[in-house]
């Protein structure tokens, strides 16, 4: 058995190139999943938005008594909880149109993750920085504080990373040659924070409530394109289409 086990493993190597890797996503599937994809991820920035706000009013209103002897331990633990209710729902949202061409369930686990990772780490950092800069603030030049903005803005796309670390461990196991998607959740979030210096140029013409919105509608939007568009490129492993164990 073990022979003819690699007899037939050469023979798929052997003959493998002669037919073209299939994409994870069908190329007639593209257009559908493209809209399906970005749909859902800004209904889940929206509903994800919305319940997790919810449920930290919840939990205020409940706890309110108890804030007053450890406030700065509860605020805590309760905006984490709404980042996590945020970033299960954004991530099952998106897993809705995932779980077609991989495991719906792993998506979820990742992205969640990824997600709070990403948002804590930068946040902790651009907290850092405006601690810095707020102490300072009277000695602060114009292009220390340019500087330190600059700054916060690439750590913030450098956290991205911690996303799509988690969301490549899930694709490398249906995908082939997927090591750049580590860094391409940093694109998106690159991209995130041009729109925003861009609509700041505007902020003038433009009052700050529907600012607020405008800003979160792109936001949405390019968590949705991007990785479609990536998503869209992915290439299956050999193995899983000749229905070959994949080998450790």
């Amino acid at each position: 058995m073990q022979t003819n086990s690699n007899n037939y493993s050469h023979f798929a190597d052997a003959h493998g190139n002669s037919r073209p890797a299939r994409l994870l996503i069908p190329r007639s599937q593209r257009r559908i999943f493209f809209v399906q994809f970005t749909l859902m991820t800004i209904v889940g920035w929206v509903v994800g938005g919305i319940v997790s706000i919810a449920v930290e009013k919840i939990f205020w209103q409940s706890l309110l008594p108890t804030f007053a002897n450890q406030p700065q331990v509860w605020s805590f633990c309760v905006r984490l909880l709404g980042n996590i209710v945020f970033a299960v729902v954004f991530a099952a949202d998106q897993a809705l149109v995932m779980r077609r061409y991989l495991s719906g369930w792993l998506w979820i686990l990742a992205t969640s993750i990824g997600w709070l990772l990403a948002n804590g780490v930068s946040t902790a950092w651009i907290n850092y920085i405006a601690t810095l800069a707020n102490s300072s603030a009277q000695t602060l030049t114009t292009e220390a504080s340019l500087t330190l903005g600059f700054l916060s803005t690439f750590l913030y796309i450098l956290s991205g990373i911690w996303l799509g670390l988690l969301q490549w461990l899930v694709l490398r196991r249906y995908t082939v040659k997927t090591w750049w998607w580590n860094f391409f959740p940093s694109f998106s979030f690159f991209c995130i924070s041009l729109v925003v210096w861009l609509l700041s140029l505007m902020k003038n013409l433009i009052p700050a409530a529907g600012m607020y919105w405008i800003e979160q509608g792109f936001t949405a939007m390019i968590l949705g394109v991007i990785p479609a568009i990536g998503l869209c490129t992915l290439r299956k492993q050999l193995q899983r289409q000749a229905g070959i164990p994949r080998s450790s």
